[in-house]
């Protein structure tokens, strides 16, 4: 279980899986937090949204219909590979589903057996679904007729891999909506285990990157250094690894630096960092200048040895 990413670090973790994003007036308020809780998050769902038409369709998913208001989820996937961010909380993505794959879902123990769901909306022992994942509307008709351009799954695997690297999660923290509630069909058209397939060898690699170890070209892949955790970055902290941050940091613009870097963390490590978290997208408490790990991998620090 996790806290929901903030709509800072969700943006962030999107720009750093090379997600081309486009930001809707007012969607990080945009929810329906004042009707049921959003988080503790376990996963993300993938639909599809039984329309054409991107403008059309991130317009209903923004505003919903008679019978179920919106956010109809969080982000539209459109053909062309874009994701529309229109909600940030609760959505009325999921509805009601089977506890029985929740669990499988948290554990991440189903290996190569798709979850399949006995619960739905109305059933007495349904969960609901719009409190523990994020969702994701995929522009399609849903008719198994309708195309999956290569754009617009491969946005499905960036969107899901990074929400499930933001979180340290595994491609198996993504379920479709037939996966969760025994009545849905959603999405049609490809297999939910060859797009987690995809996930975890997106996960497998650095953020944007590609695989590991065969880039394009063919030399050896670059080599980044882990994120070393939050609790390294203190006032005795001394490393080459906070050196190479900071030429990385330098590299990017973001340097407050009179003299160095140097190995030692330093006020102005901090403060350029924080640079880099503004730059990425953070604001307020997200950009205080401790490295995370969304920010770090979006950094690509080279491995000191």
């Amino acid at each position: 279980m996790a806290t929901p990413l903030s709509a800072d670090r969700l943006l962030a973790a999107l720009r750093a899986e090379g997600v081309t994003v486009v930001e809707h007036p007012g969607w990080r308020t945009h929810n329906r937090d004042h009707t049921g809780a959003w988080g503790p998050v376990n996963g993300v769902m993938v639909h599809h949204t039984v329309s054409s038409g991107t403008a059309a369709t991130v317009a209903l998913c923004h505003r919903g219909h008679a019978t179920l208001p919106g956010p109809l989820c969080h982000g539209v996937i459109d053909k062309a590979g874009a994701v529309h961010l229109i909600g940030h909380g609760r959505a009325n993505h999921a509805g009601g589903g089977d506890p029985a794959v929740l669990r499988r879902v948290i554990a991440e123990d189903y290996g190569d057996r798709p979850p399949a769901p006995r619960e739905h909306d109305g059933s007495a022992g349904s969960v609901d679904g719009n409190a523990r994942f994020y969702g994701f509307e995929c522009v399609n008709l849903g008719d198994g007729a309708d195309p999956w351009p290569t754009a617009q799954l491969d946005a499905v695997e960036r969107v899901s891999a990074a929400v499930c690297r933001a979180h340290g999660w595994s491609a198996r923290s993504v379920i479709g909506h037939l996966e969760w509630s025994d009545w849905k069909v959603d999405p049609r058209g490809f297999a939910m285990p060859s797009i987690r397939d995809r996930i975890a060898a997106r996960l497998a690699a650095p953020a944007a990157g590609t695989p590991p170890n065969r880039p394009a070209g063919g030399a050896p892949a670059p080599r980044y250094q882990p994120f070393p955790g939050a609790s390294f970055f203190s006032a005795r902290t001394s490393s080459p690894v906070i050196t190479a941050m900071g030429r990385r940091l330098v590299a990017e613009g973001c340097s407050s630096y009179a003299v160095g870097p140097g190995p030692r963390w330093s006020e102005a490590d901090r403060r350029s960092y924080a640079s880099w978290q503004r730059k990425l997208g953070f604001r307020g408490g997200d950009a205080d200048g401790i490295p995370g790990r969304t920010s770090w991998n979006a950094l690509k620090v080279p491995r000191t040895k």
